[in-house]
Order: structure tokens, then sequence, then C-alpha cells
């Protein structure tokens, strides 16, 4: 995503070592799962890349939102916007809104997608200290994950499933400080203060995506994901193991990072977030700099989460 790690890295607990539960079974399918078309997610990503930087309070930012919002009801969701004026660390007032749509929204059991949309307002992890106040494209730390679920919307529909799922984008994640954990992930912090249903809203599962596009990514357990959620996380990685994932999805534990799963778990909904942190190296080298652009984009990455994700949710 983005900047989702872009959070802080609170600490490596165990990193590298082999996580013990490697013992989800994928039961066997009698229909095949769809096929998530990885060309499909790359159009997505680079329509959001194309607006430009999606920072709060700007055209792009506004223009991206509308489309988001079309596309989900496109693809036959039920879509509520959360509108709010929320305050960044530095006193900037942010126009955000968080955007959900809603997959047969009268079952009960409910699973939970979510990215962040909006971009970096600096380049602050720039190799170039000249380009820091340049906003980043944010093409994998962002765009990525709604591209993933944009194009799983579509499958969604295609499938006729009538499991109850919904699609978050978040807005105002990328807008912190170094070392004040609070000033990010402001649009999950809303949405947790305003939860659909009258505040009654529970899914039994949350999913973030951030950061799945780049180049050579690495998914390992994040920490607080593994302590909130092990039996997802053993879902997921047993799916992409099954699938043919396992060298993008390491059964390993990784780094423990503040991202907007942090806040879901914080309010006592199960979460995991899916997001390329290496150990010993640190998050995707474009983070927070001028370079998370299409070039450094792979559709072998989007490919593998979005199809571990599909035969996850969609395999019967």
């Amino acid at each position: 995503m983005t900047l989702l790690p872009v959070l802080t890295m609170t600490g490596c607990a165990s990193t590298g070592s082999k996580v013990a539960s490697d013992s989800a079974a994928v039961e066997p399918q009698t229909v095949p799962p769809p096929v998530f078309e990885a060309d499909s997610a790359y159009a997505y990503l680079k329509r959001q890349v194309d607006f430009g930087p999606r920072v709060p309070n700007t055209e792009a930012h506004r223009l991206t939102g509308e489309w988001l919002a079309a596309e989900l009801a496109r693809h036959g969701a039920t879509v509520n916007e959360q509108k709010a004026t929320l305050s960044a660390f530095d006193g900037t007032q942010l126009m955000a809104t968080n955007i959900m749509g809603r997959f047969n929204p009268a079952a009960d059991d409910r699973v939970l997608l979510l990215a962040h949309w909006d971009c970096r307002p600096w380049a602050d992890e720039d190799p170039d200290s000249k380009r820091h106040s340049e906003a980043v494209d944010g093409a994998n730390d962002g765009a990525s994950g709604v591209a993933v679920l944009l194009e799983l919307a579509r499958l969604i529909k295609e499938s006729g499933t009538d499991r109850g799922i919904d699609i978050l984008f978040l807005d105002a994640e990328d807008w912190g400080a170094t070392h004040d954990d609070d000033s990010w992930a402001l649009g999950a912090q809303y949405f947790m203060a305003h939860l659909p249903d009258g505040g009654n809203y529970r899914p039994s599962a949350a999913i973030l995506l951030d950061m799945v596009g780049g180049k050579n990514a690495t998914f390992c357990r994040e920490y607080f994901s593994q302590k909130s959620a092990p039996n997802i996380a053993d879902a997921i990685w047993a799916t992409a193991r099954a699938a043919g994932y396992e060298e993008f999805f390491p059964n390993r534990l990784g780094g423990a990072v503040t991202d907007d799963h942090v806040r879901l778990i914080e309010g006592g909904i199960p979460a995991i977030d899916i997001i390329d942190y290496r150990p010993g190296e640190g998050f995707n080298p474009t983070w927070h700099t001028t370079a998370d652009n299409l070039d450094n984009i792979d559709t072998a990455t989007l490919k593998a989460v979005g199809q571990t994700l599909t035969d996850y949710l969609l395999a019967h």
C-alpha cells in the first residue's frame, strides 16, 4: 500500500522464524474458482495513477473518489460513503471519504476487504532530498490494493456468490508523522468510531491489502495479524501455497506494522494485513519515494495476491 507500512514498523518480533501453524488444509474444490485477471487489475491501478496523486484536498483525490464509488456500484455493490473533515497532525483539515461497497448486504456473516486509496503527500523517503516535498504517485502504496479489490468486485458479481462481502476503501491513511502512530490511518479511526449498521457492524474476518503490486514482493505474516487472527492468516497462507504462490507468501513471521488493520483489531475485529515487508530489508524500496510509479509494478504480484483472495473467497 503503501504508506500503510508507511506507518511505523514498531518491531520485528521473531522476524524470519518459521510459523508453526502451517497445517491449515485447503478443502478440495468441486467447482474451480474464477480466474483473477491481473491485466484487468493493472488497468484499475493505472486508472488511479492517471488521476494524479490522490492527496486529500486535491482535485485528483475528489475525482478518484467519485470514480471508485461508481466502479463499486457498477459491479453490483450497495455503496455507502462516509465523508468527514479530519485533523492531521500538522493541523491541516483533510476532506476525507471512506467508500464501502457491500455485496449481499442481508447476509449475516461478513468478510471485510480493505485498502487505503489516498497517497502520501511527501516523498520523504526519496534518496534525493530535493524531491522530499513532492507527492508520490502511490502506484504500489495505495493503488495496488484498491486495484486488486476492484477486480475482485467484478468477480464477486460474476460469480453470483451469496456470501456477505464488503469492500472498504479507506481515506487519509498516509498523512502521518514519523514516530506518531496515532497520526496515521485517520480514515480507519473514523470508520471504527462510526461503524455501519448503527454501530453493530462486526465482520467475522477483515483482510487489509497494502503495497501488493511491487516487484519481488514478499508477504510474510505480519506480527499484529498473527496475534489477532492466526486462523485467518493460516487460511490465506495455505490458500496461497495451494495455488502455487508460496514464493510470494513464505510461511514466516515478519515485522510489526502499524497499519489500518490495527485500528480494527483495537475495536475487536479480527484482522490481518497482507503487506510487502521484507525481514532484514524493510518495506518495498519504492515506499514513500518518487519511484512508487507504474514502472515498478509487477502484474505477477497482483496475480499472486488477487488469485489467493479469489480462491479464499469464491472457491466452492
